[in-house]
């Protein structure tokens, strides 16, 4: 099979991290047979520098024409002094938004290899953590209207949250259909005790349940999600949400799982074509010193196989590789432990390579 994938190698580490994951897809096309082709997409504060802006439109045809997105990471403290509408994080967002991309999907899975990084008590770490965060991801406060103005002699801000039937439906589908593959229970997240665009939310999730009679559904507030997160996250299968709430608990969920750099997510729309990333940032401070962990990196590369290519063999093998190299003892500095052996950015790609 033969596939054309875009390659945003973005700012800070994404470059280094980018490398790896497509030495680690290069080794599994030779294993499996298969031809990947790299277009290179600059995209975030590279893109600013060369073209003025932070998604050039050669970038975002390169994306549309592609079968799948694979992203490293953008922006960092180089760029903060861009306008709002010039910032490297515009430039994601309108790719998102081009390519519709309309769901996030963010894994929060601990390996067993890092449960002492896990920065829960220990008993509530041994139950185990392994539930999937599905966000909607172009509606909402970030794509409402945003206004300062004087107002009375101060200036005062709104930002319009907003949702539609259809935007709750289609991401709640892919909740459903994604907890079908697993444990068959989802949480809907939202603050309908306050919220109008939440009660709409919990209304449409509750019309969609119906469609799925062999899924439980729970309703939750997003306050209660928080703390139940870091309470007892054995309890949660899939996770389903709006834009904001999303965006603070796949974070959250991250974090309790010991390493941000361990993460990959996919954001997917009505086809196969997705944009597939690790959920961590440009890490400026660590750029070009190979000591980045590209594992987040090279799991996303895993999940565009699986979901976007239907390659679920192969996705299997760079997951499986990945796992034998953390129970060989490799680390890299944000995973190291005691016994563990230190390793680079380079190094780490390498190890994984070696074991597909």
């Amino acid at each position: 099979m033969k596939k054309a994938i875009a390659v945003i190698r973005g700012d800070g580490i994404g470059p280094e991290i980018v490398r790896e994951a497509l030495g680690v897809l290069d080794a599994a096309a030779a294993k499996f047979g298969h031809t990947f082709i790299y277009k290179e997409a600059p995209m975030g504060g590279c893109a600013i520098d060369e073209f003025g802006v932070p998604l050039p439109d050669s970038s975002l045809e390169t994306c549309l024409a592609s079968d799948s997105v694979l992203l490293g990471a953008v922006g960092g403290p180089k760029w903060d002094a861009q306008p709002p509408a010039n910032r490297p994080e515009r430039g994601l967002l309108k790719l998102r938004a081009a390519m519709e991309l309309y769901t996030n999907i963010r894994p929060a899975r601990m390996f067993q290899e890092l449960a002492s990084a896990c920065p829960l008590r220990a008993d509530i770490a041994a139950n185990g953590i392994d539930f999937i965060v599905v966000r909607e991801l172009i509606g909402g406060v970030y794509f409402g209207e945003h206004s300062t103005a004087e107002v009375d002699g101060e200036k005062k801000a709104t930002d319009i949250m907003a949702y539609s039937e259809h935007e709750i439906r289609r991401v709640a589908h892919v909740a459903f259909q994604t907890a079908q593959k697993r444990r068959k229970r989802v949480t809907s997240v939202d603050k309908a005790n306050v919220l109008d665009t939440s009660r709409l939310w919990r209304k449409v999730v509750t019309e969609v349940a119906a469609e799925y009679p062999d899924v439980e559904l729970l309703h939750m507030y997003v306050d209660n999600a928080a703390m139940q997160l870091v309470r007892d996250p054995s309890q949660f299968d899939v996770i389903v949400t709006e834009n904001l709430f999303g965006d603070i608990l796949s974070d959250e969920a991250s974090q309790i799982t010991g390493s941000i750099g361990m993460i990959p997510s996919s954001s997917m729309g009505a086809g196969t074509r997705g944009l597939y990333e690790p959920i961590h940032g440009s890490a400026p401070d660590i750029a070009g010193q190979n000591k980045a962990n590209p594992i987040g990196t090279i799991l996303a590369a895993a999940m565009m196989l699986r979901f976007s290519f239907d390659m679920a063999q192969e996705a299997d093998a760079i997951e499986r590789a990945v796992d034998e190299t953390l129970k060989a003892g490799f680390r890299c500095g944000d995973i190291l432990q005691t016994g563990g052996t230190l390793v680079g950015c380079r190094e780490m790609g390498t190890e994984i390579r070696k074991r597909i």
